[in-house]
């Protein structure tokens, strides 16, 4: 059940029986000579919307552009500030709360968001409980990563070992393969395997440091069918987390 596809008296049926809402968060940063750009809001989407059928919870708008200022030295990344994403992380809870949501579980595929999502978490408790709205103490944040779940943790390193990597990973670029087949791109990666290794910092060093994009990576190894693999671990776990998110006090 997408939000932006149902009407306003869907959701407030839907609100009798439940009080959880999903939202996909990724980036919009650049992922290698292979990797779309769209690649952590492609899976995050994804999985999202297969948790949702499992699950039958309302999935909100994909949160497309996070927190990737490191990435901006190579052209067609975006980013939010931290401040940014905090504010805009609140005036999404804020009136969904006031509504009666209060389980809101993000389903996240960029490691760069987790440190400003925590930080937004933190302030949103602290501004509904200002506001003084009835639900504001039982108001619960939650980001699940998904390329962290235990079971996607395992088919990736059975799949691709070391070659994994930490960014522009085989892992990601086979889930945005199975999701958008006919958008699979080729390119000579030279090296085979992307160097690591050296810290993040700006994003001119990001680009000095890691030439075409890659960390530690080889995305050659992704197929469709490894992304499905992925994809059906990464939805039957998240959906068992939301479930207990949303029955937990």
């Amino acid at each position: 059940m997408q939000l932006h596809l149902s009407t306003w008296p869907e959701i407030e049926a839907y609100l009798q029986t439940s009080q959880g809402i999903i939202f996909p968060i990724g980036s919009t940063e650049q992922h290698g000579p292979t990797g779309l750009i769209g690649t952590d809001a492609i899976c995050a989407e994804t999985v999202a919307r297969g948790v949702g059928e499992e699950t039958g919870a309302v999935i909100g708008p994909t949160i497309n552009v996070g927190m990737a200022l490191h990435h901006t030295a190579f052209p067609g990344s975006m980013s939010l500030r931290p401040s940014t994403l905090i504010a805009l992380i609140q005036d999404y809870v804020k009136p969904l709360a006031r509504y009666g949501f209060e389980r809101f579980f993000f389903i996240n595929g960029h490691g760069g968001n987790v440190a400003t999502l925590k930080a937004a978490f933190s302030e949103t408790y602290a501004h509904l409980a200002d506001l003084g709205l009835e639900n504001s103490g039982r108001v619960r944040c939650k980001v699940a990563n998904w390329y962290m779940a235990r079971s996607v943790y395992a088919i990736a390193k059975e799949l691709y070992g070391h070659q994994e990597g930490s960014h522009a990973t085989p892992s990601e670029v086979a889930l945005t393969q199975f999701a958008y087949p006919d958008h699979i791109k080729q390119a000579e990666l030279n090296p085979q395997i992307a160097p690591s290794g050296y810290p993040i910092y700006s994003a001119t060093d990001f680009r000095q440091h890691y030439p075409d994009g890659r960390m530690g990576s080889n995305p050659a190894l992704a197929t469709p069918e490894h992304g499905q693999r992925l994809y059906e671990a990464a939805v039957k776990e998240l959906s068992s987390d939301y479930l207990q998110f949303l029955a937990a006090e």
